[in-house]
């Protein structure tokens, strides 16, 4: 039996993906009415980190733990990984150990190459490429508050990094149109973003949030980029997402960031306490999410 990797949002089918995100819904709400949900019984995850984590990890390892499971916290340096064991060496080492495997790491093609000898499940809990795990919590969010995403107006204002990526490939998978505004030097892989009829560029913040339903936006310097800082900080001014920027977006519009957020940069020192934003819940819906994944997964 071939094994079913999540390492993008293509990965599943949008029957899948809406499945999951459903599936969600239903597993937080036996969690706040204190029902315990335990079909993991015995499955165990590692989680390798090489890059650093607060929300995914802890989302991660307490949704196995509230499935019935068991997670094992793995970083590069504590691992053969950090004294020359192949990437590939590792997924067959692991795969006999344990039922599924997370990985956030630098480079997208390291998971691809674990992804590729394991023959337990893969997971990528975020890479340079994409952050497909986030996109689940960011639709669960918009359902649980809008409804469906389908036919709606997304804007992305930001960084033409891996969350712009996964918005990309979201816009295919559910259905909605999406409007990107980067600076010209830091726009979304140009292959990549034509391989959505719904997803396209324009150059300026406001052009793209006018009307939009959802308004999204990411760090100017993501885990990695730490040496472009200066450069970047210079080329985003104009791309902060505040409350007169969303002013100009529908009435109703609702906005997300993946977190950590840098106030002051990429969103004005107050958006995250704006009635629009719907950030901690979208925070919160990472757990929940995840669990829907592992369960659908290891299913």
């Amino acid at each position: 039996m071939s094994v079913k990797n999540f390492l993008s949002l293509t990965d599943f089918s949008p029957e899948d993906l809406e499945q999951i995100i459903e599936r969600a819904s239903e597993l937080k709400r036996l969690h706040d009415s204190g029902i315990r949900h335990r079909p993991l019984e015995g499955k165990t995850m590692a989680m390798i980190f090489e890059l650093k984590s607060t929300r995914t990890r802890v989302a991660f390892e307490a949704g196995m733990y509230q499935l019935g499971g068991h997670a094992i916290f793995l970083r590069p340096d504590e691992t053969q990984l950090g004294r020359g064991e192949s990437i590939p060496d590792m997924a067959r080492v692991l795969s006999s150990l344990v039922d599924i495997v997370m990985l956030r790491v630098h480079d997208h093609a390291d998971i691809s190459s674990f992804a590729a000898a394991s023959s337990v499940p893969v997971i990528n809990g975020m890479s340079n490429r994409f952050h497909p795990c986030q996109l689940l919590a960011d639709m669960q969010t918009f359902a649980e508050k809008r409804g469906s995403i389908r036919d709606q107006l997304v804007a992305f204002v930001g960084d033409g990094h891996n969350m712009c990526n996964s918005y990309i490939l979201a816009s295919k998978q559910f259905d909605f149109d999406l409007v990107i505004s980067t600076p010209t030097k830091f726009r979304p892989d140009e292959q990549l973003l034509d391989s959505s009829s719904r997803a396209r560029w324009v150059s300026t913040p406001q052009e793209a949030v006018s009307g939009a339903n959802l308004v999204v936006t990411d760090v100017w310097s993501s885990m990695g980029q730490e040496n472009e800082r200066v450069e970047r900080h210079e080329a985003f001014q104009e791309f902060q997402v505040n409350a007169g920027l969303l002013d100009s977006a529908d009435a109703n519009v609702l906005f997300m960031h993946c977190l950590p957020a840098h106030r002051g940069e990429e969103i004005s020192d107050d958006l995250l306490e704006d009635p629009r934003s719907v950030v901690w819940e979208e925070t919160g819906n990472r757990l929940h999410s995840k669990k829907a994944l592992l369960e659908f997964m290891l299913r």
